[in-house]
């Protein structure tokens, strides 16, 4: 692929491109850590619910097909983001959200022979600049190493870890907090 290009959807056309987007969800975690095959109509009805979100955000990469995709909400205080937690949103996540203005990051995806090119790194750059000052938050498997690292490097903060409903394993919280422009 010579040319990449990044654009922002609307939740019409985040809708309308469900399909290409799945394909990217199951190109990108097809042998990922854990050894969970990805679960394409669980995706499309997460995709579904994320839509409806209010401040949903997409963006997609790619040229004559998407290579990779972004999307995230603003988080909602009143518990709708994590009913996976039995007790509620942990204090850390209570913290970061309480403004009502956090930003959470759902997904973040490139298909495996695009990466290493840094389309992840200018996805989540593209997806959080609307959203700046304003916290970002974002969920990762503890055992996805690459995923930590990369959020690291991007200046995101491990703050703490979660535990949901099994059989979900435990996740990591992750914040990104930047100074206004």
């Amino acid at each position: 692929m010579s040319e990449l290009f990044l654009r922002g959807l609307s939740r019409w056309q985040a809708d309308t491109q469900r399909e290409a987007v799945a394909d990217v969800y199951v190109a990108s975690y097809n042998g990922a850590v854990g050894g969970v095959a990805p679960e394409r109509e669980g995706f499309l009805r997460r995709l579904e619910d994320h839509v409806q979100r209010p401040g949903f955000e997409m963006v997609l990469a790619g040229g004559d097909r998407p290579v990779g995709c972004a999307y995230g909400f603003r988080a909602d205080r009143s518990g709708v983001w994590w009913p996976d937690f039995p007790e509620g949103p942990p204090l850390a996540l209570a913290e970061v959200t309480s403004s009502a203005r956090a930003f959470v990051v759902a997904e973040l995806m490139v298909v495996p022979d695009q990466r290493r090119r840094h389309i992840a790194t200018r996805l989540q750059q593209h997806l959080l600049a609307r959203w700046a000052p304003s916290p970002a938050v974002a969920l990762l498997p503890q055992d996805n190493a690459a995923a930590g690292a990369a959020y690291q490097t991007w200046g995101w903060t491990r703050t703490g870890s979660l535990h949901p409903v099994p059989p979900t394993p435990p996740l990591d919280l992750w914040t990104h907090r930047r100074p206004p422009a």
